[in-house]
């Protein structure tokens, strides 16, 4: 028989054992999820990326060719899953102000927490008629957007879908459509960038460090830039431009949708450097400056791609 002071020293054990038992079992149900490790596939035709909800990233999905089958794509510690659908071809996505907002075709969207989504801008509110929208970026109050109507693209290409030679007479039947417009977050439209022969069929669309646009011309290949209040071409041709951002640093980035190519472009000199090549389509990538690294979507191959700029 016990003592009761051993009977006392054996409940104290016995707590303490209980103790450890649910800490063990605590620790196990925080043990944090494994970081999320790229290439990832995430289906057909991913045209954009952000961050946003929980750190997450969202990828906006084209598929196919039917109406509505596009889908906002979610990747997390957790997996890809279809975050909200319904779209007929997303492409450029941000977020802001706890919505992401993203263009289809000719109007603009908005989806919430919940994957909710509804039209935030149709085409009647654009001042000129859209044509194509497609890249959007976020100004720099973080007020509002910007978002690219390419114009006319049916003229850009040949029956091979290879874009026209710039000195071919086809070159020259380009019509000079696209425009760059500003949305603030109550819907209102306006011109941010009228046409400009240096930006026939304009793509990307980015905010540099003064907080001026910066334009991706897809059929010319220039890197725009602002200089002395004029859209300036960078060093270089990128043709098939798509994404375009600038870093902390200064230094600038360019993708290009037709040649499966990402370069950095140095803020100084402007020459630039490939970061990645290759692919079958570099689309609109996400910097993500606190991680050295570019997610690029490969649109044909239906990839993100985790690229490396501190090269």
């Amino acid at each position: 028989m016990r003592k009761p002071s051993d009977n006392a020293n054996y409940s104290l054990r016995q707590m303490i054992f209980g103790m450890t038992i649910i800490a063990m079992v605590l620790s196990a149900g925080c043990t944090s999820l494994p970081e999320i490790q790229f290439p990832v596939k995430v289906g057909v035709k991913p045209e954009s990326i952000t961050k946003g909800f929980n750190g997450n990233y969202y990828v906006s999905v084209m598929n196919g060719s039917e109406a509505g089958d596009g889908e906002i794509v979610e990747i997390s510690k957790s997996g890809v899953k279809v975050f909200a659908k319904g779209f007929d071809e997303p492409k450029g996505i941000v977020y802001i102000g706890d919505r992401l907002y993203f263009s289809d075709l000719t109007r603009i969207w908005q989806v919430d927490k919940e994957g909710t989504a509804s039209i935030f801008v149709d085409k009647e509110s654009f001042p000129y008629e859209v044509l194509y929208l497609n890249d959007v970026a976020v100004d720099a109050d973080g007020k509002g957007i910007y978002v690219v109507d390419m114009g006319a693209t049916k003229y850009m290409r040949d029956e091979n879908n290879k874009l026209w030679p710039l000195d071919s007479e086809q070159a020259k039947l380009v019509p000079q459509l696209g425009r760059i417009y500003h949305v603030d977050l109550g819907g209102q439209v306006s011109v941010a960038q009228d046409t400009s022969p240096l930006m026939l069929n304009p793509n990307g669309v980015g905010v540099d460090n003064n907080g001026d646009i910066m334009v991706g011309a897809f059929f010319l290949g220039n890197f725009l830039v602002k200089r002395d209040g004029e859209l300036t071409p960078l060093k270089g041709q990128f043709r098939g431009a798509d994404a375009v951002e600038q870093d902390s640093n200064g230094d600038y980035y360019i993708s290009s949708w037709a040649l499966g190519t990402v370069w950095k472009i140095d803020g100084q000199t402007e020459e630039s450097m490939v970061l990645i090549d290759g692919l079958q389509s570099a689309a609109d990538f996400y910097l993500e400056e606190d991680k050295g690294r570019l997610l690029v979507p490969d649109m044909m191959a239906g990839t993100i791609y985790a690229v490396d700029i501190k090269k």
